[in-house]
């Protein structure tokens, strides 16, 4: 049997204990659940990131108030935990952007092959986790 005529599986009652924990979805998979989480994900955190954005242009007044949620946080919530949420965000604005902008650039090039899918998909993972980790650390001043 030659690779095209081979006969691929077919799932028709899937257990979703058994067959979705060995199912392997592809780089390309991973990018499109991602960018659709990272999208719901700043929908979700909208309030912080208008309050974060009110907070630092409003005076000098609040924006030591500001700068005082990072250190040691609001209310019961830690600073850690404020720089966890705010790091949860930038992941999600670079991983959205850039997933945003591969998907673009497939729509408008056609550039829509199995490839290339890959390629870009892993590219996109590698840019948005690696910004991420850099902005991270400068949030959590390590540099």
């Amino acid at each position: 049997m030659t690779e095209l005529t081979r006969k691929r599986p077919e799932f028709r009652n899937i257990n979703a204990f058994k067959d979705l924990t060995t199912y392997r979805l592809p780089p390309a998979g991973w990018v499109s659940i991602l960018h659709r989480a990272s999208g719901g994900l700043m929908f979700v955190l909208l309030p912080l990131i208008v309050w974060l954005f009110d907070t630092s242009v409003s005076s000098e007044l609040s924006f030591d108030r500001f700068t005082a949620a990072f250190a040691v946080g609001v209310g019961f919530v830690p600073g850690w935990l404020f720089k966890l949420a705010v790091l949860s965000i930038i992941w999600a604005y670079l991983h959205h952007l850039i997933a945003g902008i591969r998907h673009l650039y497939m729509d408008a090039r056609h550039a829509v092959s199995k490839e290339f899918g890959k390629s870009s998909a892993i590219v996109t993972l590698v840019l948005s986790i690696g910004l991420t980790v850099v902005l991270g650390a400068k949030l959590f001043g390590l540099y």
